[in-house]
Parts: C-alpha cells; sequence; structure tokens
C-alpha cells in the first residue's frame, strides 16, 4: 500500500470533494436522506439504511441521479416530475426537494463546520506553493464552504450551479474535476483528487489525475474505496504529508 504522502514536485494542486472532505456535512446529508426516503417507502420497502445505502446509491452523486440510483436498487419507479412538484411528492423531482429542504433547514440550524484536519492541510498545501480548488455536486456548495469560513483558502470553487449551466454530467463522470484542473490551467496528470465518496474516487480514476486520495472516516469502506481506484486511504487528512514544494512559475 503506498505511503500516504502528496509530493508536489510532481503535484502542483490539489481539488478537494466538499461534503465529508472539507465540510462536516455527510452525516447530515444522510440524516436528511433518511428522513424523506423512510416516509416515501412505508409499505413499499424496507427503511433507508443511513449507512450502506447512503454509501452505495446517494453519497457523492447530484442530488437526483442519487434518487433514481437508490429507488432502481429497490425495484421502485416513480415519474421524473418537475422543479415544481410539492416537496416530499412521490416523483424524482418531488423527493429531491424534500430532501434539500430538510438538509438546509439543519444548516440554517446548526451551521456548517469544517474539519480541521483539511483546514491545517490546506493552510500547508497553499504555503508551498500548491493551487487548491473545491468541488460539489451540490447547488449549494458555495454557501456550504463560504458558511464553514474557508473559501479564502481556495482558488476556485466548481459547484452543482456550475454543472447546471455547463451541462456537465455528475460523478462518477470526472467532468466537474476536469473543469476545475481546466480552471487551474494545469493538466491533470499534475492535480491531485480528495474525496469520501465512491463515485468521486471513480472519477478522479477515469479523469487521469495525478493522484487519488480517498477519506474512509472511521474506516468505513476502505476495501471499496481502494478498489474505485483510491491509491491513497485514510482514515483523516491529518494522516497525510505533504512533500516538497511546487516549483515557482518562471517567464
Amino acid at each position: 500500500m503506498n505511503e500516504p504522502v502528496i509530493d508536489l514536485t510532481s503535484i502542483n494542486a490539489v481539488v478537494f470533494d466538499t461534503d465529508g472532505v472539507v465540510t462536516d456535512t455527510a452525516r447530515g446529508h444522510a440524516a436528511a436522506w433518511k428522513h424523506v426516503f423512510d416516509a416515501f417507502l412505508r409499505g413499499r420497502s424496507e427503511p433507508f439504511d443511513i449507512r450502506d445505502d447512503y454509501l452505495r446509491h446517494v453519497d457523492g452523486r447530484p442530488r437526483l441521479d442519487g434518487i433514481r440510483a437508490f429507488l432502481d436498487a429497490r425495484g421502485i419507479t416513480v415519474p421524473e416530475g418537475s422543479p415544481d412538484d410539492e416537496p416530499g411528492a412521490a416523483t424524482v423531482h418531488g423527493l429531491g426537494l424534500a430532501k434539500d429542504q430538510t438538509f438546509m433547514a439543519q444548516v440554517e440550524k446548526y451551521g456548517v463546520a469544517a474539519f480541521p484536519s483539511t483546514v491545517a492541510l490546506l493552510h500547508e498545501l497553499r504555503r508551498r506553493g500548491a493551487r487548491t480548488a473545491a468541488v460539489s455536486a451540490s447547488l449549494h456548495g458555495r454557501k456550504l464552504v463560504t458558511s464553514a469560513g474557508v473559501m479564502h483558502l481556495f482558488d476556485l470553487l466548481v459547484d452543482g450551479n456550475d454543472a447546471a449551466l455547463m451541462n456537465l454530467p455528475g460523478k462518477p463522470d470526472p467532468a466537474l474535476y476536469l473543469e476545475a484542473a481546466r480552471r487551474l490551467a494545469l493538466p491533470a496528470a499534475r492535480v491531485a483528487v480528495v474525496d469520501a465518496a465512491l463515485p468521486g474516487v471513480a472519477a478522479g480514476r477515469k479523469g487521469g489525475f495525478g493522484l487519488v486520495v480517498a477519506v474512509a472516516r472511521e474506516g468505513g469502506g476502505a476495501g471499496d474505496l481502494r478498489a474505485a481506484g483510491a491509491e491513497v486511504v485514510v482514515s483523516d487528512l491529518a494522516e497525510l504529508a505533504i512533500q516538497g514544494k511546487v516549483p515557482p512559475v518562471t517567464s
């Protein structure tokens, strides 16, 4: 198993997924999904498993893609509906709106925290000349990162609003990560990706990035993350060492 190291002589930038990597929001997302799916599943199927179902079907995916994937796994079909549906309606959009409403109510009530080890890593990367970017499939990505007080530690952010405007597919397609690399003016081979979800790790591998780091908090799903393409798996970014410095740009 490779040592948990980022070598800045070959990697010039690091792109971070937000949920579960930068912001401590994954548990809030999982709880919101369970609240919405359990109400919908009553009388139709077994309750939503807040760990296995979340990790396998919705974690790291755009919200509507996650709903489709989970319902397909349960053999349940519902209409697509539209963004004008009532939150909680038995449609893909209705369930998505209910989840968004539930999650953002939690954010408004409790706020958003950044992982201290990630903040420390971001400071060290920037001190050594590396560029940094944040990627989120969420339409609220910018709000969440700003609320966590860490936007200043990123050169740029690509979120669900960018994906919608540019018609970019969601993970496991690497489009969001490749767009971040493009905005950093770097080839993917000179960029590291850090993600905590299976679709994000798969996206990093498919995109040809120079290093794919997975965060398996409390060791959960480490084997699956390696199988998806992670070269380095850590339970917390405090375990990740930084070597070297990014060479200065010369004209």
